[in-house]
């Protein structure tokens, strides 16, 4: 018989997955040290990899029929992921390409980018978490893993206030592609809407999937989030080891 987790262990245990979330190649991107052609390389593969289709994998969580109140926060989010309707107007992926432009890149060199073999690999893997017949399983995939970060521990601990324009405005000018590239603040508007709706979404993730586990699927989680992490670092090597980012 598997052991009950108590729900804070069972939090603990997740957190402690997402405290691995973070990859030694992103210090060069906060610093700025990425040339213009490895933050296209870097991008492409975000942008075939999740970027693209997070509202689609949502939706296919939703479509399993969990609790309605589990329901109202994915179409929340899915809402948001496909129209922008809580923030800006615009669907996070089609901001995500306005980004980009701003780079210089053009939205084709996004829609027919060929993904790395380890990115395909973190691609199949989060399509058959988003289709599995727990409907618990892909929304820890997805809304927390996927979704998540390194971060998350600090954010459920200390959770961070609505910001005001003045406060998403200065998120703006420190972001490392404003600081170290030149991407005018306009281009910004997918960062804008993070910042409008990100306050809810950490803890509307974990709510969801430490609260809706089955004490029979606990385990299960903790071992899909864990496989989760090591594709995830497998996929950021390959992307590294594109970009010719040297590991110190």
């Amino acid at each position: 018989m598997t052991a009950r987790m108590t729900q804070s262990r069972f939090l603990e245990a997740l957190l402690h997955v997402m405290d691995g979330k973070h990859h030694w190649a992103w210090e060069h991107f906060a610093a700025g040290r990425l040339t213009k052609e490895q933050l296209k390389i870097h991008f492409q593969q975000e942008y075939v990899v999740y970027v693209r289709d997070f509202p689609v994998f949502l939706a296919r969580i939703h479509g399993k029929n969990p609790p309605p109140s589990v329901r109202r926060m994915l179409a929340e989010n899915i809402y948001e992921e496909d129209t922008g309707g809580l923030s800006l107007g615009k669907s996070h992926p089609e901001l995500f390409l306005s980004m980009m432009e701003g780079l210089g890149f053009g939205a084709e060199d996004f829609e027919h980018a060929r993904p790395l073999p380890a990115s395909r690999t973190y691609r199949a893997w989060i399509d058959k978490m988003s289709t599995h017949r727990h409907w618990v399983m892909g929304a820890a995939i997805l809304t927390i893993f996927v979704e998540g970060s390194v971060k998350d521990r600090k954010e459920l601990h200390e959770p961070s206030k609505p910001k005001s324009a003045e406060d998403i405005e200065m998120v703006i000018q420190n972001h490392p592609l404003v600081r170290h590239h030149g991407l005018s603040a306009d281009r910004m508007d997918l960062i804008r809407a993070h910042q409008l709706v990100e306050t809810g979404h950490r803890h509307d993730a974990y709510h969801m999937v430490v609260n809706f586990t089955t004490p029979a699927l606990q385990r299960s989680v903790l071992v899909n989030l864990k496989k989760s992490l090591s594709l995830w670092l497998q996929y950021r090597d390959a992307v590294a080891k594109a970009c010719n980012i040297k590991k110190p």
